[in-house]
């Protein structure tokens, strides 16, 4: 196959997939090694990194998806005549940021952490397909386990969860500060 029919099969299959498609995929399907297709996509992007260009190529994990330039949103927006935002509630962000870090996670975890009941919260994370459950955990009861999706890496513009930022030493000791003084003034209640 031709350098410029691998591009466009590249650009075919990531444009109708709607989804990420696992390099090894790719290659197989442009009849080429890993390293060739990676090298044909990151020409793809730098193409689609023009002004005039409303798409871009994501990496996520070891897979790539097209998706619509997030200056482009206002547009899809306008488009579809819907105000409403994907917007979270601050205990929806403090679970997805404990299932992010911890996972796999069962709800208890989220639970014991946040210190109240967080069905409500996962419940929305599911919904906006921001986690999965994972499978269960071998004990008894056989709770389920979470974790994040290729929407959540997407919605907050990482590429793996390695890319997730690292809470500083001070950050972390703020944090156990904050918690001694809630668990204080609820005894003193």
């Amino acid at each position: 196959m031709e350098k410029t029919e691998q591009t466009a099969v590249l650009e075919a299959v990531l444009f109708s997939m709607g989804e990420a498609v696992k390099i090894s995929r790719l290659a197989e399907l442009i009849e080429a090694t890993e390293e060739e297709t990676i090298a044909l996509v990151g020409e793809m992007i730098k193409r689609c990194e023009a002004p005039d260009r409303g798409v871009t190529i994501n990496q996520i994990d070891d897979a790539f998806q097209m998706c619509t330039k997030t200056e482009m949103y206002d547009h899809l927006i306008d488009l579809t005549k819907s105000d409403h935002k994907f917007a979270l509630s601050d205990s929806a962000l403090e679970a997805l940021s404990i299932i992010a870090y911890k996972q796999p996670v069962t709800r208890l975890d989220v639970e014991k952490i946040r210190g109240v009941n967080s069905d409500h919260a996962i419940n929305r994370l599911l919904e906006f397909d921001l986690i999965k459950e994972l499978g269960r955990l071998d004990a008894p009861g056989k709770p389920i386990l979470f974790g994040t999706t290729e929407q959540f890496l997407r919605s907050f513009g990482v590429k793996s969860l390695d890319d997730l930022p690292e809470l500083s030493q001070v950050q972390i000791e703020e944090f156990k500060e904050q918690a001694e003084q809630e668990v204080q003034l609820k005894l003193e209640i």
